[in-house]
């Protein structure tokens, strides 16, 4: 049981997620004034993001940008 612990330990549910927050924020660091509509855009893409994956992503940044 101890390889399907370390499987988990890889790729826990919401990696994908998680890395796709970080590229956006450090894309955001890099320059601020980058679209996040594009970002999200670009990292479901990249993060090979589910629907409902990008859609957390755009609620996520809506709520942060007040």
């Amino acid at each position: 049981m101890k390889g399907s612990d370390e499987m988990s330990a890889i790729q826990p549910k919401g990696e994908k997620v998680r890395q796709a927050v970080r590229w956006i924020s450090g894309c955001r660091q890099e320059d601020e004034s980058r679209s996040i509509a594009l970002l999200v855009q670009k990292a479901a893409e990249k993060f090979n993001l589910s629907p409902k994956d990008e859609e957390f992503l755009r609620s996520f940044y809506k709520d942060d940008s007040y």
